[in-house]
């Protein structure tokens, strides 16, 4: 069995990949398919004020010629372009959602312009690039949303045609609004998905015989299914419970879905997420941030890695036991020569 390593995935550089979005890209030597990791790259030992150290941040990349097994760093997107909305110098770039449409890659990509450090009180908009080998990168502009505090993009292929995108606006509760594009240029009106607690993150997939949105409630996936792309029923929430595998004990933050076959032929999600050190949202969680404001050390809650977990459709409900080995390979992918998620499932 090809069971994953755990963590699947840490930087090198910086200690703290999060947000990550997993795609097939151009082939290799024969014919091999390379699969691409980008991720937002926290920078952990920043010693700027605030939470300077989550802005600033480049958008990491890495591979993996092996189905996705191990995964080799190859440093930052260069040279993403912020366009008017950014600053001179260094920009703050998050949740890259990179999918393959039309002959080219596409990129949609959160920025915050500058280095901020505080949370609160700053433009987020969502930029589209394109590329064709997944290295250069050109800016085609920002996606007209639904007001200017928008990230968190997440893009699937629409089965009455054309894509929608799905998105956090912090403006509107921290809910998932939605827009609809027939060729990821021109955009519709934006409109509410997704009614629930605050949340961020979206990630949509077809499995089983619906659609599935997972989003990232900081307390685990919140898992909501769909017949149509349009009507929403929550199911339940996922990643919640500690792990026991290394450096899984923390809730499963914004995930990336790419849907597969088991050894046996039944198809599968491959759940690919971030985990903290320490969680930021516990007790000893805080105690260690305000050590760390007092300059006592480098709080162990900056810390992240990539983990990756398999879940099934049980009975018209997603289920994920985060411990369960299972056997990975994304040379099985279901959507693998198109990277835009799309009804390719079967009804289990």
């Amino acid at each position: 069995m090809r069971v994953p390593p755990a963590p699947l995935f840490l930087d090198p550089e910086h200690h703290a990949p999060t947000d990550p979005c997993v795609v097939r890209g151009p082939d290799g030597p024969g014919g091999a398919q390379v699969w691409w990791m980008f991720y937002t790259q926290r920078r952990v030992y920043d010693d700027g004020p605030g939470v300077s150290w989550v802005h600033g941040t480049d958008i990491g990349v890495a591979t993996s010629d092996d189905g996705g097994l191990s995964w080799r760093y190859r440093g930052v997107v260069e040279n993403l372009d912020p366009g008017p909305d950014g600053q001179p110098g260094r920009n703050t770039f998050w949740a890259p959602e990179v999918v393959r449409a039309g002959g080219m890659f596409h990129m949609f990509v959160s920025l915050v312009p500058g280095v901020p450090a505080t949370w609160e009180g700053h433009r987020r908009h969502v930029l589209h690039h394109v590329s064709e080998d997944l290295v250069t990168w050109e800016l085609r502009g920002r996606v007209p949303l639904s007001s200017d505090r928008v990230i968190d993009a997440c893009v699937a292929r629409h089965p009455g045609g054309g894509y929608r995108l799905w998105y956090k606006d912090e403006a509107a509760g921290s809910r998932t609004y939605r827009i609809d594009s027939l060729d990821l240029e021109h955009w519709g009106e934006p409109r509410e998905a997704v009614v629930g607690p605050p949340h961020e993150g979206a990630n949509v997939f077809r499995l089983g015989g619906w659609w599935w949105l997972l989003v990232d409630e900081w307390r685990g996936q919140a898992a909501y299914r769909s017949r149509d792309l349009d009507v929403w029923e929550r199911d339940r929430v996922l990643l919640d419970a500690p792990g026991g595998r290394p450096f899984d004990q923390g809730v499963g933050n914004h995930a990336d879905v790419v849907v597969g076959l088991d050894p046996d032929g039944r198809e599968v999600a491959w759940i690919f997420y971030f985990v903290h050190r320490m969680s930021p949202w516990t007790q000893a969680g805080r105690d260690d941030e305000a050590a760390c404001e007092r300059g006592e050390r480098v709080s162990r809650t900056r810390f992240a890695a990539v983990q990756v977990a398999q879940a099934r459709v049980v009975d018209g409900h997603l289920v994920c036991d985060r411990d369960e080995p299972f056997d990975l390979d994304l040379r099985r992918a279901v959507d693998a020569d198109d990277g835009v998620r799309h009804d390719t499932s079967t009804t289990m």
